[in-house]
């Protein structure tokens, strides 16, 4: 920790923020493997900011720690993680949460997407493009109304960083401030009570319908969705059928990018994690947080020309065939 906290310029290591969004990023992996490369990293680094009287310390934890609902998520609803590092996550969020002096936040944010970005949505346009290159429509699973919200990344770090200026000028544990999160339901661990936990996400309450509808329009693709019959059978056989898209699609995108004389692709993948195709609903209200710092967002919206932007960022990179 000295190594982290230590610097001639900042006496006693006392920084003013600390922002935790170290861990393991990567999808359906074993429980501890998150246990050892998140929690432990958390709680850890949580004890010495905690020791060094920083004056803020911002953990980044995830909207999948809510039971899934279509209605939007506030902040004291019902915690029942529906992935493993949501799990963790979680866990992360109860122990931080009891460390004496840490001035905490928590912030729970949805698929984080913009320019450069390789997570969920960047898939979704991976896909995208096998599909096109193929000239095949391509066809998603469960519904359209299913809720995949959003935020983008330069509000992500704006919130982040809103976020700390406001929790150094509220750091008495007992500020009515910090008291004003909806109480968790009854029988649900989570975060102590005097504990400022905010849901970060835009306005645009993102779902399948409207990321489908973006990709047919920026690809130029037949778009659509699977239908009951497919989608029952997809949930009893979520394994083989992540298996079988898998399949598909990988050999055809190593193809396009030797095709392209790209050398070195970058993180951009079009592998489908079976955690992620799960009909979960990953739907947030952000109002508490607004309400509560002024917080107004730059990217209101998921729209398609966000899309163009992101794609135009991976070209400039040199990972887009």
């Amino acid at each position: 920790m000295s190594r982290i906290f230590d610097h001639p310029d900042v006496p006693e290591g006392r920084w003013d923020y600390v922002f935790n969004l170290g861990g393991e990023t990567a999808w359906s992996q074993a429980y501890e493997i998150y246990k050892l490369r998140s929690y432990q990293l958390s709680i850890t680094l949580a004890k010495e900011a905690a020791k060094r009287g920083v004056g803020a310390f911002i953990e980044a934890s995830t909207g999948m720690v809510y039971a899934s609902n279509r209605t939007p998520r506030v902040e004291g609803d019902k915690l029942k993680p529906w992935i493993k590092l949501a799990k963790v996550k979680l866990e992360i969020e109860q122990e931080v949460s009891k460390i004496p002096g840490l001035n905490l936040v928590i912030l729970r944010i949805p698929h984080v997407y913009g320019e450069y970005d390789p997570g969920f949505i960047a898939k979704a346009l991976c896909l995208a493009r096998v599909y096109q290159d193929q000239q095949k429509e391509l066809k998603w699973l469960w519904t359209e109304e299913l809720r995949i919200n959003t935020v983008h990344v330069e509000d992500a770090v704006r919130a982040l960083w809103t976020a700390a200026e406001w929790r150094r000028g509220n750091t008495a544990p007992s500020s009515p401030t910090l008291s004003r999160r909806p109480t968790l339901s009854k029988g649900d661990e989570g975060p102590t009570a005097n504990t400022p936990v905010f849901n970060i996400v835009d306005h645009s309450e993102t779902s399948q319908g409207m990321l489908a509808k973006f990709v047919g329009e920026v690809f130029n693709i037949q778009t659509g969705f699977q239908g009951t019959i497919v989608s029952q059978f997809a949930k009893l056989n979520l394994e083989h059928v992540v298996d079988d898209l898998n399949e598909d699609v990988l050999q055809p995108w190593a193809d396009m990018i030797e095709r392209a004389g790209i050398t070195r692709p970058g993180p951009l993948s079009p592998f489908l994690e079976k955690e992620l195709l799960k009909d979960s609903e990953l739907s947030l209200d952000g109002t508490f947080f607004e309400r509560t710092t002024g917080f107004k967002y730059e990217h209101e919206k998921f729209t398609a020309n966000e899309v163009r932007k992101m794609i135009d960022s991976y070209k400039r990179a040199g990972w887009w065939p």
